[in-house]
C-alpha cells in the first residue's frame, strides 16, 4: 500500500490519512441530504437522487484517489445544482431529463478539453498574482460557507428589496403561498448583522468553535475531525441533534433503490437526449446552456486546485513543469483533472447534476491528507452512508461549521503574496478572493478576476502582458454573463 499511494514520500500515514479522509467527509456530507432537496425540485425522486448523489460522489472520488493519488472528493456540485434547478428547468423550462442530457455533454466536453490540454493551458495563462488571489480567495469562500452554515449571520430586507419569491415577481400584497416558502431573491438593499446568540444552533456553533479553535492552537491531532464530533456530542444535550432520525424507515437504502430505475438512464431516453435536440429551433439555447453548466465545472475544479495544491505541495513545482512538457494523461494534475471531468458524465448516467471536486477538500488537507488514500477513505464513506445515512444525518451543519472556518483562515495565508501597494495587481486581486465569498462562486470570482486584470491591461497600455488563453476565457464568461441576463 505504500509503494501504491507513496505515504513515505509524501510525508504521512495511514492513520494520518484516515483521519483526514472521515475530516473531508464530515465537511462536506451535507450535500448527501442538500442535493435531493434541490434537484427534487425539478421532478425527480428524492430518493433515487441521494443515492444517485451518492454513487457519483463515491466513484468520481474513488478515480481521483486510485487513478491522480491525491486527497481530493467530488460530488455534486452546490451551485451547479442550483443552477440545474432553477435556471435550466425552471426558467428555461427544459425537463429534468433534457438537462441531465446536457450534464453528461457537459462531462464529455470537459473529458475533451482535459485530454487536448486546453485546461492545462487555462491554468497556465493565469498570473502568479491571480493565483494566489484565487487561493486566498478560496478561503473568504470556504469560511463563508461556515459562517453561513453556523447561522452566525442574519438579514434583513425591506419590502421593496424583495425581486421574487418562490422564482416569481413579488408581490406585496400577497400573504399566503402554495407549498410554502421555498426561495426568495432579494435585492442589494439587504443588510447583513451579527445575531444575538439567543438561537441554540448558533451558541452550539460558537462552542464548537471555541472548541475546534483551542484544539488546533494547541496542535492536537486530529483537531477538525475531533472538533466535528465533540460539536455532534455536545448538541444532543442542547437539542440540536435529533437521534429519531437513526430509525427512520424513510432513509433506508431499499427505498431508494426502487427510485433509483426512473433516473439511471433518463437522460439517454425519449425524454432526454432525444428531446433536447428534437426541436433544431432550441439548438442555440442548448449549446449555450451546456457551455454555462461547462464554464462554472470547469473553473470551480481549477480554482480548487490551484487554491489548495500549490499551497499545500500536492502540486508541486515539479508537477507543473512536468504538466507542461508531458503528453496525454501522465502527470499528477494531468490525472486530476481527467477524473474530475469523467464525474460529471458518471454521475448525469445515475441522475444528478454536475459532480465536481469539492472545495471542502482542503478540510482534510488541512488535517494532513496528502495522498489518494484519503479520497478512498471519503468515497468508502460516501458508500457506507447508503446502509448508515442516518448516522450521517444527525451531525449537524454547526458542527461541520466550525472546521471550514478555521480551514478558509489557514488558506487566507495566500493574500500575503500579493503586492497589495501595486494597484495594477492589488484589484484584480481583490475581485478575485472577495467575490468568490460576495457572489458564493469560486467560477463568479475567478471571472471578476479575470475581468478587472484585463481591464487594469487595458488602462495601462499592456494589453500584450494578457495571455491570450485568459483573454478568451474572460471573453467567454463575459458572454456566459450576457446570456444569463437575457433568458
Amino acid at each position: 500500500m505504500d509503494n501504491f499511494f507513496k505515504f513515505k514520500e509524501n510525508n504521512t500515514t495511514i492513520s494520518t490519512e484516515i483521519m483526514a479522509g472521515l475530516t473531508t467527509f464530515f465537511a462536506m456530507s451535507y450535500i448527501i441530504f442538500v442535493n435531493p432537496a434541490i434537484l427534487s425540485m425539478t421532478g425527480m425522486p428524492t430518493q433515487a437522487v441521494f443515492l444517485s448523489t451518492l454513487i457519483a460522489a463515491a466513484i468520481g472520488t474513488l478515480v481521483m484517489g486510485l487513478f491522480a493519488n491525491v486527497p481530493y472528493a467530488q460530488a455534486p456540485g452546490m451551485g451547479l445544482n442550483a443552477f440545474f434547478t432553477y435556471t435550466v428547468v425552471f426558467a428555461l423550462g427544459f425537463t429534468w431529463q433534457e438537462a441531465l442530457a446536457m450534464v453528461f455533454i457537459c462531462g464529455i466536453f470537459n473529458i475533451l478539453i482535459t485530454v487536448t490540454k486546453v485546461r492545462k493551458m487555462i491554468i497556465h495563462s493565469i498570473p502568479m498574482s491571480l493565483q494566489h488571489a484565487i487561493s486566498g480567495g478560496i478561503g473568504v469562500f470556504v469560511a463563508y460557507i461556515g459562517i453561513k452554515n453556523a447561522g452566525f449571520l442574519q438579514f434583513t430586507s425591506e419590502p421593496g428589496n424583495i425581486q421574487s419569491i418562490n422564482n416569481a415577481p413579488f408581490d406585496a400584497a400577497a400573504t399566503t403561498y402554495e407549498g410554502g416558502i421555498t426561495s426568495i431573491v432579494s435585492g442589494g438593499g439587504i443588510v447583513p448583522a451579527l445575531v444575538n446568540f439567543t438561537n441554540p444552533g448558533s451558541l452550539l456553533a460558537l462552542f464548537g468553535l471555541i472548541i475546534t479553535v483551542i484544539l488546533l492552537v494547541s496542535k492536537v491531532r486530529g483537531a477538525i475531525l475531533i472538533g466535528i464530533v465533540a460539536t455532534t456530542i455536545l448538541g444532543i444535550p442542547m437539542g440540536i441533534v435529533d437521534l429519531s432520525g437513526i430509525s427512520n424507515p424513510a432513509n433506508s437504502l431499499g427505498s431508494a433503490f426502487s427510485e433509483l430505475g426512473v433516473t439511471f438512464g433518463a437522460a439517454f431516453g425519449s425524454e432526454g437526449m432525444a428531446s433536447l435536440f428534437g426541436d433544431v429551433s432550441r439548438l442555440p439555447l442548448v449549446l449555450m446552456t451546456i457551455f454555462a453548466f461547462s464554464l462554472s465545472d470547469v473553473f470551480d475544479t481549477i480554482g480548487t486546485f490551484i487554491g489548495t495544491g500549490r499551497k499545500t505541495g500536492i502540486f508541486s513545482q515539479e508537477d507543473e513543469l512536468a504538466l507542461d512538457n508531458s503528453t496525454g494523461i501522465k502527470t499528477k494534475m494531468d490525472k486530476a483533472l481527467f477524473a474530475d471531468a469523467i464525474a460529471t458524465s458518471v454521475g448525469a448516467v445515475f441522475g444528478t447534476s454536475n459532480t465536481t471536486t469539492y472545495v471542502e477538500s482542503a478540510a482534510g488537507i488541512a488535517a494532513g491528507g496528502r495522498t489518494g488514500f484519503t479520497s478512498v477513505v471519503v468515497a468508502g464513506m460516501f458508500l457506507l452512508t447508503s446502509l448508515f445515512s442516518p448516522l450521517v444525518a444527525i451531525v449537524p451543519g454547526q458542527a461541520t461549521a466550525p472546521a471550514l472556518i478555521m480551514v478558509g483562515i489557514m488558506m487566507m495565508s495566500s493574500l500575503l503574496e500579493i503586492n497589495w501597494d501595486d494597484l495594477e495587481e492589488a484589484i484584480p486581486a481583490f475581485f478575485a478572493s472577495i467575490f468568490m465569498g460576495l457572489a458564493y462562486s469560486i467560477s463568479y470570482g475567478i471571472a471578476a478576476g479575470f475581468i478587472f486584470y484585463i481591464i487594469v491591461k487595458l488602462a495601462k497600455s499592456k494589453i500584450k502582458d494578457v495571455h491570450p488563453v485568459l483573454g478568451v476565457s474572460t471573453a467567454l464568461f463575459v458572454l456566459n454573463f450576457l446570456i444569463l441576463a437575457f433568458i
